[in-house]
């Protein structure tokens, strides 16, 4: 694969030459190679879209939503085929795989919706005969840093609104899953239609393509979804020519479950927010507290359910999770386990590197005797690892809950009323699930506080984040015929 920079609505040559590799986790083999971009390719890819941006914020909303009904139309023929190749280079079960492509496929058409919903206002003036007009339009050039985790999922959800508000789009994809989004692009390209420049693609490295996509003058917003380290270097250079940030950042979403909790519910919801795409969502629940008079009890329970988790080759049937997307980050999960046990947590299950041939596997694993300070409780974890910590009572248990520097996602297990709504009203995250597992709506609202994130996406309010705001003060003059 030679031509994976996608600029004007033509696959172009980049100016380099180097390549990326692209692993299948689960074998570790070479599957293909993207091109390495550069600086240039992104400038170009810009430019293209600025020019674009001109006319297409005239084309009628309701024309622009038509291109995202084609899309979803055309993804929904090929759902095999994406979930197929998204396996092969992400690791997610194919069955999980498929419920990501039939997402996005909900998502374009979701957003295609907004194109008679994108309103203005008109508030009252204190001046006689003048009448204040509140316009919105599109913010202009969006460039999207897509993560590993949801490549196809992250992508609708930077396209999509950006294309229906009047936006054009230039979408970098992660180097280790770029696939899909090449593939994303050859649809377009072909089936389509979209009018030139509308969407551009560039593959590379966030230290190169993705600078440029977040420091260049002609960028309306950029929007990344990752770690926050990235995201700190995005808003670094976006600062450069303050260029509007829509960061989705990490997360370390707690879990508490009370002494009122449906128990059973609560271990399964808890596992299946912890393991879901083996680990590696920044809503996963990623710290448990459970309230002491329950908490042997509910230990007893996660623990031999975790141990009883089936993993492996991801195309199989019947799997609950697949490889970790790299060794890298293997590694990264292997460190964290040690230094939890260095400190004085207790492995009840799990705890290594699967036993396998070849793979980024990582066994279920359950932690206990963590506290508070420990590094297990405050750094995320993108791997299938769950510490449980105990608390006395709710005002404990909302207390370490908040004591982070994460703001994503969190939960509650309950079946009082009360403590649901305290839940609610006082856990400072983006997001409260109650009784259910931890994965967003599309219609809701995802976004994170603290160093979770800035801004937010889905919904009607994700929407706005791709719209500018133009005040017109109307005078008139009754006189005048």
């Amino acid at each position: 694969m030679t031509n994976t920079i996608y600029i004007n609505g033509e696959f172009v040559k980049s100016d380099s030459t180097d390549m990326i590799d692209v692993i299948n986790p689960a074998t570790e083999e070479t599957i293909s190679q993207v091109v390495k971009g550069t600086e240039s390719d992104a400038r170009k890819a810009i430019e293209a879209a600025f020019e674009a941006q001109k006319s297409w914020e005239q084309t009628p909303a309701v024309e622009r939503a038509s291109y995202l009904n084609v899309i979803a139309d055309k993804l929904e023929e090929n759902v095999d085929d994406f979930a197929r190749l998204l396996t092969d280079e992400q690791g997610k079960t194919l069955a999980f795989a498929k419920e990501e492509i039939e997402t996005t496929v909900e998502y374009f058409r979701y957003m295609a919706g907004f194109a008679r919903r994108v309103e203005g206002d008109v508030v009252p003036s204190d001046s006689p005969n003048e009448n204040i007009i509140v316009l919105k339009k599109p913010i202009g050039v969006v460039t999207g840093i897509v993560p590993w985790n949801f490549p196809m999922m992250v992508l609708a959800r930077k396209v999509a609104p950006a294309i229906v508000t009047g936006c054009t789009v230039v979408i970098k994809p992660s180097q280790q899953t770029p696939l899909t989004a090449i593939k994303f692009t050859e649809l377009l390209h072909e089936h389509v239609g979209l009018p030139k420049g509308v969407f551009n693609l560039v593959t590379g490295s966030g230290s190169s393509v993705g600078d440029e996509l977040a420091s260049n003058e002609k960028v309306g917003m950029v929007s990344l979804t990752g770690s926050f380290p990235a995201g700190s270097k995005v808003m670094e250079a976006a600062s450069k020519k303050i260029v509007k940030v829509n960061l989705e950042l990490g997360g370390k979403a707690p879990a508490i479950v009370t002494e009122h909790a449906n128990l059973d519910l609560a271990v399964d919801k808890v596992i299946e927010s912890r393991i879901i795409n083996s680990g590696q969502v920044c809503t996963n629940a990623e710290r448990v507290y459970v309230h002491e008079s329950i908490a042997d009890r509910f230990i007893d329970k996660i623990t031999s359910k975790m141990s009883e988790l089936r993993y492996g080759n991801p195309l199989e049937e019947g799997m609950d999770f697949g490889p970790l997307v790299s060794e890298d980050q293997v590694k990264d999960v292997e460190e964290a386990v040690e230094k939890a046990k260095s400190d004085g947590a207790r492995v009840l299950t799990g705890g290594k590197r699967a036993d396998m041939d070849k793979g980024y596997f990582f066994e279920p694993t359950v932690i206990t005797g963590v506290e508070q300070q420990m590094d297990i409780l405050q750094e995320e974890i993108f791997g299938p690892v769950l510490p449980i910590a105990t608390y006395k009572d709710l005002d404990d248990a909302i207390a370490l809950a908040n004591d982070s520097v994460y703001g994503l996602s969190s939960s509650i297990f309950s079946e009082n009323y009360h403590e649901v709504m305290r839940a609610i009203n006082e856990l400072k995250f983006g997001e409260v699930f109650v009784n259910r597992e931890h994965f967003e709506a599309l219609q809701g609202y995802h976004a994170g506080w603290r160093q979770s994130g800035l801004g937010g996406a889905d919904g009607k309010y994700g929407v706005e984040e791709y719209l500018q705001t133009t005040v017109a003060y109307m005078q008139y003059d009754k006189k005048k015929k």
